[in-house]
């Protein structure tokens, strides 16, 4: 078949840091192919090449047999190479409508054919499976909504070559489903697409080959077919992966008091009553679908949103949670699932950021810049994080390593309660396990971790217990040995 694209010892340096070694492959039309890699192997570099958002530094890209260079996405557009960013690129002030066709307006003369844009709008929204009005502005939508708009508005360019980075990591399964579905009529039309995630058990599904790279090279291509997931993981670490999560350790405080009890905790338009409690040693899970109310419960907890509860204790004593801050100081501390939005200041320092929310104990009476390096180096050992200098952005890093960062940082305050959103969205399977067994250190050291996920293997891999909520109320709260798929799946939909 004729080669829709192809890399030919393609190379990038940022500095003089290269982070692609001679990339060379080439894609098939009508393929889904799954771009595989630990975070820092290079995919997303390679691919922001591929659609002009990034020039090589050496090598050549060609199409359909002859070399391009792009000099912007718009030229990569116009070959019909389009990239779905896993980061949203969507401006919030601005409408659905004006999103989908932003840099691609419609015109009737010399005036911007609004009817058209909304009609045109509708019509790539409905395949996604998006109802929402094309006229309503991007902020009043949830992070799976803007997920399906990004989908959309590549679509609306007449991809012949759509890649899309982790886009279902804020999707239902249905919307998942629906997603899958569009992505085999594509296929079938001809289109390439490169499909880059970290959730394995969709690359089996959905591809029909697999590319790795590692450490910015290319080093296997194999049919789908041919691989097990245990060896896809391996192929993207170079070594033997195996006991994803650690062995579950009793919860030593079974005869001790919660170190966190919510009664009747609810936040308006999101949960309602909901009570839990989480004791010292447990590792105490959230699932539910997309919209269920999990991440609103705990941004009510801590005073990001209205809320009223009956009583909340930590530490066996009544507290009242105005703000993140009150919720730290007395040892609770949360991360977000928004990791580059609310978790990090990525244009911030590694040190600004790790020290941020314990700022009093490095900066009184004065900011104690030594103090706060210490503090750094002993992070970066503890959490694996992997950084070629201790003076880098947030942003310079991977996004297992941001993850490990933010991490970090909420655990400055030493809480003896974290909740963590999401923690392994968007991450590798490497880091993923060095997650989970940060996670399980965090219990053994007697804390109380409250995991959200909606994997629902990790939370039956991590969890001694997981509380299923559906339409912003608990349904069910299971404990170890009555976790399965199944059993969340039925209480999260209501079928139980």
């Amino acid at each position: 078949m004729t080669v829709a694209l192809s890399f030919h010892d393609v190379r990038k340096s940022f500095g003089p840091v290269q982070v692609l070694h001679g990339v060379s492959f080439a894609l098939q039309p009508g393929r889904i192919v799954g771009l595989l890699g630990e975070n820092g192997a290079g995919k997303s570099t390679l691919m922001k090449i591929a659609s002009g958002y990034e020039a090589p530094s050496g090598g050549e890209l060609h199409i359909d047999g002859r070399p391009v260079h792009f000099g912007g996405s718009r030229s990569a557009e116009a070959e019909g190479i389009v990239l779905i960013h896993q980061e949203f690129n969507l401006a919030d002030d601005l409408t659905v409508a004006q999103n989908i066709f932003l840099g691609h307006e419609k015109k009737r003369g010399w005036l911007l054919d609004d009817a058209a844009m909304r009609e045109g709008a509708a019509q790539v929204l409905r395949q996604v499976g998006l109802a929402v009005d094309p006229d309503t502005k991007v902020r009043q939508l949830i992070v799976a909504e803007k997920q399906l708009v990004e989908i959309a508005k590549a679509l609306s360019r007449k991809a012949r070559l759509l890649i899309m980075d982790e886009p279902t990591a804020t999707l239902t399964p249905g919307e998942t489903e629906r997603l899958f579905q569009l992505m085999s009529q594509l296929r079938a039309d001809g289109v390439t697409i490169v499909y880059i995630s970290h959730k394995l058990d969709e690359v089996e599904r959905i591809t029909d080959e697999v590319i790795v790279m590692r450490d910015g090279r290319f080093v296997a291509r194999e049919a789908t077919a041919r691989l097990s997931r245990q060896q896809m993981a391996n192929l993207m670490v170079g070594r033997e992966l195996s006991d994803l999560f650690p062995p579950k350790q009793p919860v030593s405080g079974d005869a001790a008091a919660p170190l966190l009890k919510v009664q009747r905790l609810s936040v308006p338009g999101w949960a309602d009553d909901v009570s839990f409690e989480v004791r010292p040693g447990e590792i105490l899970g959230f699932a539910g679908l997309v919209g269920a109310g999990r991440t609103e419960l705990f941004e009510g907890l801590l005073g990001l949103r209205p809320h009223h509860a009956e009583r909340i204790e930590i530490g066996g004593r009544s507290v009242r949670l105005r703000s993140p801050r009150d919720a730290a100081d007395h040892g609770l501390t949360y991360l977000s699932e928004d990791r580059k939005g609310k978790g990090l200041h990525v244009s911030f320092g590694m040190t600004e950021n790790l020290t941020l929310m314990d700022l009093q104990r490095y900066a009184t009476p004065w900011l104690r810049r030594g103090d706060e390096q210490a503090a750094l180096k002993a992070a970066v050992a503890e959490f694996g994080i992997r950084a070629g200098s201790l003076s880098l952005r947030a942003s310079s890093l991977s996004g297992g390593n941001q993850q490990k960062l933010a991490l970090a940082k909420v655990l400055q305050p030493k809480p003896s309660v974290v909740v963590l959103d999401e923690p392994t969205r968007g991450v590798d399977v490497g880091a993923k396990r060095d997650i989970y067994f940060l996670i399980r250190k965090l219990a053994a050291e007697g804390r109380g971790v409250i995991v959200i996920s909606s994997e629902l293997m990790e939370l039956i891999g991590l969890c001694h217990r997981v509380a299923v909520m559906r339409a912003g109320r608990l349904q069910a709260t299971l404990s170890a040995e009555h976790l399965s798929e199944e059993e969340l799946i039925a209480h999260a939909t209501g079928t139980h």
